[in-house]
């Protein structure tokens, strides 16, 4: 791994690719088979292997447009699909497509959907039907992304954090997550739920309300809401998700996300 980041790490600042073309494939084929990974947590901490995100720069660059034939349908890109769902034990509904590059665990299930280079999906997790895994993206274990959710990809700057949905989370019908916001183990976001980086999840549970930016709390449960602001027209509201309520901590988390959505009224 040392070498392969020291080559990748001249190429990206000399620009001079060619040499390092080896280097790339192999990084790149790490990220296919889940040995390596664009994010890792270490601690309470998610650490980005920049390495790994300049090797995906560098691999487009390096790749030719080529077509690309999948039964009647006819593509024109640089990235193969992958094609080890059968020896990784994945469900792929047509017409699901993942890029080569990506890392779905055993037990994942793609419904008709689409997982970009460098995303890390993990064990049983559902990709449901016309959502997006972003580039990079990291996604947990036991996690569904529901219909049309869209899971944004961080690939640019090389050194920014990706979106990261922890473990046993529930994102809701068209909800978005984007600019690295990082979503703790075992929240749930209700339908429609917009995050980034620069609008602020209202914590409304309490006397108090607590604003926290960028991440979303464990077991929080999240819905849309709506905050006003002064504009030299006028008062006008913004869309803020609001923390209403917090996850059990049952042994059953199915069973937990049923029961919040039943006390909550959380829209999915």
């Amino acid at each position: 791994m040392h070498e392969l980041e020291s080559r990748i790490e001249a190429a990206f600042a000399s620009g001079e690719i060619a040499p390092a073309a080896a280097a790339v494939a192999e990084t790149i084929r790490l990220l296919d088979g889940g040995e390596l990974r664009v994010a890792e947590l270490h601690g309470d901490e998610w650490v980005v292997n920049e390495w790994a995100k300049k090797a995906i720069l560098l691999f487009f660059r390096l790749q030719k447009l080529e077509p690309i034939e999948v039964g009647p349908y006819l593509y024109h890109d640089k990235i193969p699909l992958k094609r080890d769902f059968v020896e990784r034990n994945v469900r792929v509904v047509p017409p699901a497509v993942a890029r080569y590059g990506a890392f779905l665990s055993p037990g994942v299930v793609l419904m008709p959907s689409y997982t970009n280079i460098g995303a890390w999906v993990g064990p049983g997790t559902m990709v449901d039907t016309w959502a997006t895994v972003g580039s990079c993206a990291q996604i947990g274990a036991n996690v569904h992304l529901a219909g049309g959710v869209g899971i944004g990809g961080v690939l640019e700057p090389p050194n920014a954090r990706p979106v990261i949905v922890e473990d046993n989370c529930f994102v809701g019908s068209r909800a978005i997550v984007t600019e690295g916001v990082r979503v703790c183990a075992g929240a749930v976001l209700g339908a429609n739920v917009v995050l980034t980086a620069s609008i602020p999840v209202i914590d409304v549970t309490g006397s108090e309300p607590v604003e926290h930016r960028g991440y979303v709390p464990p077991r929080a449960i999240v819905v849309p809401g709506v905050r006003t602001k002064e504009f030299p027209a006028g008062s006008y509201g913004l869309p803020t998700p609001i923390i209403i309520g917090w996850r059990s901590e049952a042994t059953d988390e199915k069973v937990s996300l049923n029961d919040a959505l039943r006390t909550h009224g959380v829209s999915v």
